[in-house]
């Protein structure tokens, strides 16, 4: 049972790196290092002051670099495979009782999963929001982004089940929001739109 909670609290941490890479591993790094995380034995350091600084000083500037207009698609690109890599990196470092090899693949695979797929459902609402709003409604989205992040990170140590809950609906959301609008049918000149049921008169 406690290996399943801890796996949970992996995958809602993994997760949240999809929002941002590393508020969710600041946050790590500050709840192992007051006794409310229990981190595996290789991955002690990310509870040491230096760690702490480290990840602080990248939030500020990943944080600071989504809100530069064309900048944040930019960094939409480094950071996709950047959260995977970290999704892993704080699944496995949460399982303390399996064998490396277990330990990682599991990491890899849910955690390193979880975060590329919110990944890939904030660059699709990003690059929805550049091409509808020419980026001004960007910062919005970054807004969000650093809500989901924060929140994400802080529910999956207190709350898993809750955190993993709305990461799902907001995926799946996500999801039919743009199926939606690709099932829309196209006009003659490309764009979409509705068909009438009952054609104009001639």
């Amino acid at each position: 049972m406690e290996t399943l909670f801890s796996i949970m609290v992996g995958v809602g941490l993994s997760a949240a790196c999809g929002f941002r890479v590393f508020v969710p591993l600041f946050i790590m790094s500050v709840a192992s290092w007051s006794g409310h995380l229990t981190l595996g034995e290789e991955f002690a350091w990310m509870a040491s002051p230096a760690a702490m600084v480290a990840f602080g000083t990248a939030c500020v500037l990943e944080v600071g670099g989504y809100y530069v207009p064309w900048l944040d698609n930019l960094l939409d690109t480094i950071a996709t495979p950047a959260a995977v890599v970290a999704g892993s990196i704080a699944s496995a470092s949460l399982i303390t009782d399996m064998s490396p090899l277990m330990q990682w693949s599991v990491g890899i695979i849910a955690g390193g999963g979880a975060a590329g797929t919110v990944q890939a459902a904030t660059v699709a609402v990003r690059g929805g929001s550049s091409a509808t709003t020419g980026g001004l409604g960007n910062f919005a989205v970054s807004t969000g982004e650093l809500a989901g992040a924060a929140g994400t990170g802080i529910l999956a140590i207190v709350a898993p089940i809750i955190a993993l809950t709305l990461v799902f609906l907001f995926v799946l959301f996500v999801a039919w929001f743009f199926w939606r609008i690709f099932r829309r049918p196209r006009t003659a000149d490309g764009t979409t739109g509705t068909t009438s049921p009952n054609p104009p008169a001639t």
